[in-house]
């Protein structure tokens, strides 16, 4: 998933550097995504990643000042649009379809960190509730999080 992103990247002009940033994860400016090349697992740099393309899709300016309202407002923006890109709605209930429980499985085969799947979890239930019907024959439930299959 992180080579599709990155392939993803170049393809929207995006560069993409791989470097040691110290305590820092990940950051975007001027259509380069850096990545810390010192991340452990490829989740984490998916996971990363995902947020950082979010920044080019979304963001404006110099955001690094989270003590700004608007910067943390557009770092929000930026991580719903990750959310959205790697745990759409559909492959949740992929995941439950595949016999994943736990929130270890379903991370694991998403490509995404622990972490992260509880960001799309409570992103999607602001904006849902407590459940939400996928397609015809899936409810996806958030609190907790299983998919019950109806019919019709």
């Amino acid at each position: 998933m992180y080579e599709a992103l990155v392939d993803e990247a170049y393809n929207h002009g995006i560069r993409v550097e791989e470097r040691e940033l110290g305590k820092i994860q990940g950051l975007y400016g001027e259509n380069i995504i850096w990545i810390n090349k010192n991340l452990d697992t490829e989740a984490e740099k998916t996971s990363i990643f995902a947020e950082e393309m979010g920044h080019h899709f979304t963001s404006h300016g110099n955001i690094t000042n989270l003590s700004v309202l608007k910067n943390r407002k557009q770092e929000h923006i930026a991580r719903r649009w990750a959310v959205k890109k790697l745990i759409p709605l559909n492959k949740l209930v992929d995941a439950y379809k595949n016999f994943c429980v736990s929130k270890h499985e379903i991370a694991e085969y998403l490509n995404v960190t622990e972490h992260f799947l509880d960001m799309g979890i409570s992103y999607y239930r602001e904006i849902y509730g407590t459940s939400v019907r996928v397609d015809q024959h899936s409810v996806l439930h958030f609190n907790p999080l299983y998919v019950e299959e109806k019919e019709g």
